[in-house]
C-alpha cells in the first residue's frame, strides 16, 4: 500500500471539490506548520541547524551513527573542555562533531 497505488487514485477521483480543497488545506496546514515549528528551533536555539545526524563512528561510545543531535548556540556561554563542538568548514555541506579536549585562551 504505497502512496501512488490505484486505490489511491480511484478515491481521490470520487472527492468532490470541496473535500479534495480540504484535504490540500490540511497537507499545507501540516507542512505550514512544521517549516513554523523549524523556524522557531532555529530562534530558540541561535543554531542555523539546531538538529544534526551523526554521521560517522568518531563519537562512540557518547554518539552513535545516526543519532540526532539537539544544538544550542547561546553567545554569553563560554566553551569548556568535554563540550560537544559541531562546525561546519566552508565548500563542505557535511557538519563537523568533535569533542572540544583542550580551550586555548587567547589574550588580548
Amino acid at each position: 500500500m504505497g502512496l501512488f497505488d490505484l486505490d489511491f487514485f480511484d478515491e481521490f477521483k470520487r472527492m468532490n471539490k470541496r473535500q479534495v480543497y480540504y484535504q490540500i488545506l490540511t497537507i499545507l496546514m501540516v507542512v505550514g506548520s512544521a517549516l513554523m515549528l523549524w523556524k522557531g528551533l532555529i530562534v530558540f536555539t541561535y543554531s542555523e541547524s539546531p538538529l544534526v545526524v551523526v554521521l560517522s563512528g568518531s563519537m562512540e561510545p557518547a554518539f552513535f551513527r545516526g543519532d540526532v543531535l539537539y544544538l544550542t548556540n547561546y553567545p554569553d556561554e563560554p566553551i569548556r573542555t568535554g563540550d560537544i563542538a559541531v562546525f561546519r568548514i566552508e565548500g563542505r555541506d557535511i557538519p563537523i562533531v568533535h569533542r572540544v579536549i583542550k580551550v586555548h585562551e587567547r589574550l588580548v
